[in-house]
């Protein structure tokens, strides 16, 4: 069906009560028996085990004298209890009972306002979740309290409509991030084997040094010809089109799981920018949104030879927070109901830089995907044909003239939905389905 996929986001919110899930592996016997058991265990053990985890008071006062440094201590004095905020962070460590990682870490957020996407497996957390801030910060300083995951780099970034998750999906995931094939076998537990980070700083010296950047000759001088990079955006290729590093090449991927690059076959190389690089001789300078996906995709290119790997730390989120947008053009897409942030969200002070040039005339870089014309909003839409519910972006008289469809075949289809304006998401078809009922019977 046209427009599912990875490219199908925040259609229909569903309720907001957490789900807690365990290993599939435990529940073959009787799901609902053994769940119950498991959550029975988990909780029992919760009192007998928090010795294993909950630090002295003496690491406790370290840890939290360094959260400044990574939870804005600025967000304590300027946003209130009740403004809402979005929270990321992962980390890849060894959790030996990640079951009973998941119970505690419900149980600490039962009655609190948690939104989001919180997964938890051997290999350790990957988070992404909204709340106001009282509830939101409550969670990273009690989770900064163990020390395991004292080091974890968290972001944090306003939400002014209110929850940008439709409720909290809290439980055991086999991949922390999907890819075809999984990632449990990847080596992701050694730093070694994975790219180098480099911090915002280090990454706005290598992107001067590859000629990414013009910058005042008080910068570093720019690498010798002999050295060579390639810029490799590793994302999909609707989040290119609404921002990207100047010199990144577009991704000629729909979703993560799919990406192949290093790995094509020989018919495919035109579309592999790592097809034809020096595996030796090039730095291959490596990005994408919060710096999971590097992580991840670095540990299979080393086992493909690739020597010289670097990533950006913290991915662009935390570049724009610490540099702003300094070689980068347009806004940056997040995976949640805001869609699409400019870089004054995490810099207020930046100023913007020059305004972006399009690669090529026929680039789908801020172009609307019905008629190609530059958009005026660089944030996407879903489609308002329910069955179809595409990502794309779209120039306000195409929304108009096609009541917010992606084509003319999807203003006809039999499940369509009203116009939304901005920020606004789509709720359950029911809600739809009823008020156009309703409205038919009072008539």
């Amino acid at each position: 069906m046209k427009g599912m996929g990875c490219r199908v986001l925040y259609g229909a919110p569903a309720s907001i009560e957490p789900i807690l899930c365990f290993r599939a592996p435990t529940l073959v016997p009787s799901r609902a028996h053994i769940l119950l058991s498991s959550l029975s265990l988990s909780f029992n053990r919760s009192a007998s085990s928090s010795q294993q985890w909950k630090p002295s008071e003496e690491k406790k006062k370290k840890n939290n004298s360094s959260c400044p440094g990574v939870v804005d201590a600025s967000l304590h004095s300027v946003a209130s209890d009740d403004e809402f905020l979005v929270v990321n962070f992962y980390s890849f460590m060894s959790i030996e009972d990640p079951c009973f990682e998941v119970s505690r870490h419900l149980s600490f957020l039962q009655g609190r306002d948690i939104h989001g996407r919180i997964y938890v497996n051997e290999q350790g957390i990957n988070a992404q979740y909204s709340g106001p801030k009282r509830d939101a910060i409550a969670y990273v300083e009690w989770l900064k309290e163990d020390e395991r995951f004292s080091d974890v780099l968290v972001q944090i970034s306003p939400s002014v409509y209110g929850h940008a998750f439709p409720r909290l999906k809290l439980r055991y995931k086999p991949s922390l991030v999907q890819l075809e094939g999984g990632i449990s076998h990847l080596p992701l537990l050694d730093p070694a084997l994975r790219a180098t980070p480099l911090s915002p700083s280090e990454w706005r010296e290598k992107l001067h040094a590859a000629g990414c950047v013009d910058e005042s000759s008080s910068k570093k001088e720019r690498s010798g010809p002999n050295r060579k990079f390639l810029l490799l955006d590793v994302r999909n290729g609707y989040e290119w089109d609404i921002g990207h590093f100047q010199g990144a090449q577009r991704p000629d991927v729909d979703c993560f799981r799919s990406t192949s690059y290093g790995l094509s076959e020989a018919e495919l190389a035109s579309s592999d920018p790592l097809a034809t690089v020096d595996k030796e001789q090039t730095d291959i300078l490596m990005y994408c949104t919060g710096g999971i996906r590097c992580d991840v995709y670095s540990a299979i290119l080393r086992q493909k030879g690739f020597q010289n790997l670097y990533a950006l730390k913290g991915g662009v989120s935390h570049y724009l927070k610490n540099e702003g947008p300094v070689g980068w053009v347009g806004n940056l897409f997040v995976f949640d109901s805001r869609l699409s942030l400019p870089p004054s969200v995490y810099k207020p002070d930046a100023i913007a830089g020059v305004e972006p040039k399009l690669l090529s005339e026929d680039s789908s870089f801020m172009r609307c995907y019905i008629c190609g014309s530059r958009v005026s909003e660089f944030r996407h839409r879903n489609c308002a044909n329910l069955d179809c519910n595409l990502l794309f972006l779209c120039c306000s008289g195409c929304v108009e003239e096609l009541r917010g469809c992606c084509c003319w075949d999807c203003t006809s289809a039999p499940r369509l939905r009203p116009v939304l304006s901005r920020q606004q998401r789509y709720q359950k078809w029911h809600i739809y389905r009823d008020g156009a009922v309703q409205s038919e019977s009072m008539a």
